[in-house]
This record gives C-alpha cells, structure tokens and sequence, in this order.
C-alpha cells in the first residue's frame, strides 16, 4: 500500500549547481571532528544480531502502526571505517508533496535493478540509529526525475527555469511555495525507516544522470517522525542531507545497457569531474560511494545489491 506523506514545516529547496551553501562554523567542524573520531573504536566491534522483522512506530494516539518488512540484504551495519557525513545539497527537484512510504520506490521504470540498503552509525552513541526515517529520490535511467518530468535532464536547471518562464525561483533560497514542479509522477521516490540494526532497504533502478551531476541519490534523514493511523506521516527534525554515489567502473558497465545507452545528447559527468562530490561530499575523509556486488554474482545486468553506511549527528537539526 502507498502511504502519501506530509511534512510539518517548509523544507529548503536548493539547487544543486550555482547557489549559496552555508559553511559550518568552526565549532561545528571541530564539533564534527570530535565526533567522527570517538566513533573510530567502535565501528570495528559491531557484532551481527537477529534481525527484527517488524517495527512499530508509535503514533501520536498512542497506539501503533505495524510495517510489515522482508530481511535486508545486509542485517547489520558493516564493519567499515565510517566518519561524520558532511552536509549536501538538496538539489532542485526534491518534492515531499510525492513522496511515499514504500520499500519499492522503482515505480515500474526501466532499468537495472538495485537493492541498496542504507546503514546509520549515530556518531554521538557510536550505535546503529533505529527507527530513523530516510528519504530517498533520484533520476531515472535517462535523466529525469519523477515530479519534474518538464525539466530536461540535457539543459542547465538556470535554462529549464526560462523555458518554463519561471522568474522568481531564486537558487539556494527558495522554499516549496515556490512552486516548480511540472507532474504528478513519483518514481524513484520514496521513503522507509530504519530497523533496529540502523538500516534501511530499498528496491529501486540503477540512477541515470543529468547535465554536469555525476550519477547520485539523494537522502534526508528525518530522526524525529510519526505515522498517523489514516496513512500520513509527519515529519520535522531533518538531521542530515546527503548524497551517495557509485563507483566509475561500475558505472562505465551499466552505462553501456539499454536504456541508459539511449541518453546521448549529453556528456555523462564521471565523480572527479563532479563539483558537489569532490568539493563537498568527501570531505573529512567521508566516501559517499555505495559498495555494490552483483546480485547473481556475475552480472550486473541482472540486479546490484548496494550497501553504504553513514554517520549521523542525530543531534543535529537543520534549519527549515
């Protein structure tokens, strides 16, 4: 069953190319750095546990509301080096008014497909960060993403705005009133929460991409959320945004399948060349890419499991 979803509060809406991005304070780089470095320790010693099949959210009556999940791919989080990941951008094309609760967040698009499961590390308890709610969105395999299907993945978004004479869309400031979006479609969106171990699972398609974007999903974690009984869900605390990518390898192979191969009109972006990802997203020793093994163990047009942990200050709170 789809859940539509409802946020409390206006969400920022950033582009993701040519707009303003705040710089942390230096008590909140030094705050990061404390933090990224109490956790080394114990990232190493997580165990394996019995993975929990149900969660149960407490509503605001009170009562519950049971989602009903499949084991992940990965039950627990791996035991991988993890630090603080930076803050991202939120790109332009972010719509909560589309997104769902759902696991299968693929929306019948074509393409290959990918069982990726997300692992929080809270960097303050240097623990698995339960019942955590992730927002997940990203472009299909041609470039365009669901809610915005009339901006062209092969022009710059300052150009999609003209061709839509859209003047008062001021980049990096704008809030949902400014209202961009050209459909109703919600592909490759979707959100799902954290079990017990701190992960979350979710079916979707290998990304596409678009004009000077390396290939990328983007997340919001939300650490304070409820679901009401009639079905929607309220949503406030943000305590990360982010962006998560894949290796150039891989991505050279899956390039190479139908229907990515069809995205001609425009040069693909590789990582190194991306700005957000090489100026951002890495810094303090953060690596944003998924792991990724074939789900056959040979080929990878057959399906991908995907895996990635991040560390979260579940502390944080980000401005509206």
């Amino acid at each position: 069953m789809f859940i539509a979803m409802s946020l409390v509060g206006a969400l920022l809406l950033s582009a993701v190319a040519g707009h303003p991005h705040t710089p942390p304070t230096p008590a909140e780089l030094q705050r990061r750095s404390n933090l990224a470095r109490q956790c080394s320790p114990a990232v190493g010693e997580l165990r394996r546990s019995v993975f929990e099949r149900r969660l149960d959210k407490k509503t605001e009556a009170g009562g519950y509301v049971q989602i009903k999940v499949a084991p992940p791919h990965y039950p627990d989080i791996q035991n991988e080096s993890v630090v603080l990941a930076p803050e991202s951008y939120l790109g332009p094309y972010d719509w909560p008014a589309n997104q769902m609760l759902r696991q299968d967040i693929s929306g019948r698009q074509s393409g290959v497909p990918l069982l990726l499961d997300v692992g929080l590390m809270d960097m303050n308890t240097c623990k698995p960060l339960s019942d955590a709610l992730i927002s997940f969105w990203h472009c299909n395999a041609t470039g365009y993403y669901s809610s915005f299907t009339g901006m062209s993945p092969n022009y710059h978004f300052n150009n999609n705005l003209k061709m839509h004479n859209i003047s008062d869309y001021e980049l990096g400031t704008s809030l949902p009133t400014s209202d961009i979006h050209t459909d109703e479609t919600t592909f490759l969106r979707g959100l799902w929460p954290t079990n017990k171990n701190g992960i979350a699972e979710i079916q979707t398609i290998f990304p596409g991409f678009y004009v000077d974007r390396a290939i990328h999903i983007h997340v919001q974690v939300y650490t304070e959320w409820v679901l009401h009984k009639n079905g929607t869900i309220m949503a406030g605390t943000i305590a990360h945004t982010g962006q998560v990518y894949f290796e150039e390898d891989l991505t050279r192979e899956v390039m190479k399948l139908w229907p990515y191969s069809t995205h001609l009109e425009v040069d693909r972006t590789t990582n190194v060349e991306d700005l957000v990802f090489r100026t951002n997203d890495t810094l303090n020793g953060n690596n944003p890419v998924v792991n990724t093994v074939p789900q056959d163990g040979q080929n990878v047009a057959n399906g991908l499991y995907g895996y990635i942990t991040m560390g979260i200050d579940s502390e944080a709170v980000q401005p509206p």
